[in-house]
């Protein structure tokens, strides 16, 4: 089988019971649209032909109480399906949405590098959507469609050969009809889609820049962009709708025009004796079971390519190997002191061949404080990210306490790292809520007490509801100082031994930069600290400074040594780079 296949139909293994029951019920749905015909028929055939009057008053309560029994039968297999055969639709969903999420999480920056959020969000949603509803309408739809077009058409052609051939030569035209249709429909509302999604990036787009657009006085052009692409949507709406309208009317037509066949051609075989009044009313009466599964079979063609469609960009995903995992019999990093050692380093991105840097060899003890400078683009952010094995060396190792990174678990590696970077990211929640993430299981204490350390519990208690306030979406409600003290409060609640300061005050204006930097200070003491910065400031109580370059390392020492030196550092610092 296969494997695709496979890995589908396991979805449904934990819930075989439900889906038996409910396939079990869509045969009984079927069966029972079925049999209330042919007991019409057999009471205007039989009953009312061979009985006496009381005798058939009889007979026909008996039966209206089996149609009563058959149509409970029917409510209630027609509730499971709406209800259970849901739910475990819902269920397979919540699997699948678990499988796809849990890969997120294994996969690397290289992976993210290369793909959008919004593309993997639809994965995670619309996706998964299309492949619930085909898991559990698919099968069920099948089954209803197959038993009652086949079943009317061996029961009507029992009744009549003739009549029944009439009635089917119309079902290819109304199919072949109602497929085109359903395609250009779909296309239609699909265009509708791309219409309405690009009204929501706008709006995104707007909203989420909303003070350049005041800044520049530029709200009017703001509506008038937003009032052409809101046009589009109701020209394509318009268009849409003109085939939705065609289609149903379409498929109305021909429901009449199979009417208006078995009306005339049984008419036509009645004067000939050919044919009972009875048998005309049963043939009107399966004409439904005949129309409903033929219109079920087109949405299933539909539902079946976008559930094929879903499932199979949710497989793309499940199939990628995350490129960094831990190794077979990885070990627990314990006990970590912080030394640190560049061994030949070398690192090239997936895809490319040329290298970033390479022998990059460096060693930096336990409580070493080592600033990274160089222009944008040689690697000093890449370099501190191969020590918590965010990317991979290309070759060479990096080790921590004499043990090399890929032979430890990735859990304890980065447990043991604290990050604190320029473009801080805030959970939307409570200000608390985004310290504790430093330690999950903090105390409130803790969490005061780490504030505290970053200099951040004033600014915090100043807050509407102190460390209860919902500070939005990425801190929106918060300075660039304020965010930059909570995730240093983050990384002092996580107390590791291991630091790296991503240009952590880059962005922020002098005042606030005094601010942070004495938390960052605070915080590198007796810890192992890569510093990657522009500013003196970050980088002058440096034991050593590295100037990288696309060759890798061209100069270390201190800021008076390589002043000295009157090399590339130097000229930096004439310029003002740091």
């Amino acid at each position: 089988m296969n494997p695709r296949a496979k890995k589908f139909l396991s979805y449904y293994k934990p819930y075989l019971g439900v889906f038996t029951a409910d396939m079990l019920c869509a045969f009984a749905v079927a069966g029972i649209s079925l049999i209330l015909p042919m007991i019409v028929r057999y009471i205007t055939n039989t009953v009312l032909v061979n009985y006496e009057i009381s005798e058939a008053v009889g007979v026909i309560a008996k039966l209206a109480l089996a149609m009563v029994a058959l149509a409970i039968l029917q409510f209630l297999c027609n509730f499971f399906i709406a209800y259970k055969g849901h739910i475990m639709g819902a269920k397979m969903e919540y699997d699948m949405r678990n499988d796809i999420f849990d890969h997120y999480q294994k996969l690397s920056f290289n992976f993210y590098d290369n793909e959008k959020v919004g593309q993997l969000m639809t994965r995670v949603t619309n996706d998964l959507f299309e492949i619930t509803e085909l898991c559990h309408h698919g099968p069920e739809d099948i089954i209803i469609s197959i038993i009652k077009f086949v079943g009317a058409f061996v029961i009507l052609i029992q009744i009549d050969g003739k009549l029944t051939l009439l009635l089917f030569s119309v079902i290819p035209i109304m199919f072949a009809f109602a497929c085109y249709m359903k395609g250009k429909m779909n296309r239609a509302f699909r265009k509708n889609r791309e219409n309405i999604a690009e009204i929501n990036a706008q709006i995104e787009d707007n909203l989420s820049g909303i003070r350049v657009v005041k800044s520049f006085a530029n709200e009017e052009q703001e509506k008038q962009k937003f009032r052409v692409g809101n046009g589009k949507f109701v020209e394509s709406k318009s268009y849409a709708y003109w085939q939705m309208a065609t289609f149903h009317s379409g498929l109305g037509f021909f429901t009449g025009m199979i009417n208006v066949v078995v009306i005339v051609g049984g008419g036509l075989l009645i004067a000939r004796g050919g044919l009972k009044i009875s048998d005309l009313l049963t043939f009107l009466l399966y004409v439904n079971n005949i129309i409903e599964p033929v219109n079920k079979l087109i949405n299933f063609t539909e539902q079946f390519q976008n559930g094929i469609t879903g499932f199979s960009r949710f497989m793309d995903i499940l199939e990628i190997e995350p490129d960094i995992k831990d190794k077979e019999n990885a070990i627990e990093l314990q006990n970590v002191r912080g030394d640190i050692c560049f061994t030949d380093v070398a690192f090239h991105y997936e895809g490319t061949k040329e290298d970033v840097f390479e022998n990059i060899n460096l060693k930096v003890p336990a409580g070493g404080y080592v600033a990274l400078v160089g222009s944008s683009g040689v690697g000093k952010t890449t370099l501190c990210s191969l020590i918590p094995r965010f990317y991979e060396v290309s070759g060479g190792s990096v080790s921590i306490d004499g043990v090399d990174v890929r032979d430890v678990t990735l859990h304890s590696l980065r447990s043991n790292i604290g990050i604190v970077q320029q473009d801080v990211y805030l959970f939307a929640g409570t200000v608390a809520d985004n310290i504790r993430y430093g330690k999950l299981s903090a105390t409130m204490d803790e969490i005061i007490e780490a504030a505290k350390e970053a200099n951040a519990h004033e600014f915090i208690m100043g807050l509407p509801d102190g460390y209860n306030t919902y500070i939005g979406q990425r801190g929106v409600k918060l300075s660039g100082g304020q965010k930059q003290r909570l995730s240093i409060a983050r990384v002092f609640l996580k107390n590791p031994p291991v630091l790296i300061f991503d240009e952590a005050t880059s962005a922020l204006d002098n005042e606030s930069e005094k601010i942070v930097q004495e938390s960052l200070e605070k915080l590198a003491a007796g810890r192992t600290t890569f510093v990657i910065a522009h500013r003196l400031t970050t980088i002058r109580n440096a034991r050593e400074i590295l100037v990288l370059t696309e060759n890798g390392i061209c100069e270390r020492g201190t800021h008076a040594e390589l002043i000295a030196k009157n090399g590339m550092y130097a000229a930096m610092y004439q310029v003002g780079t740091v």
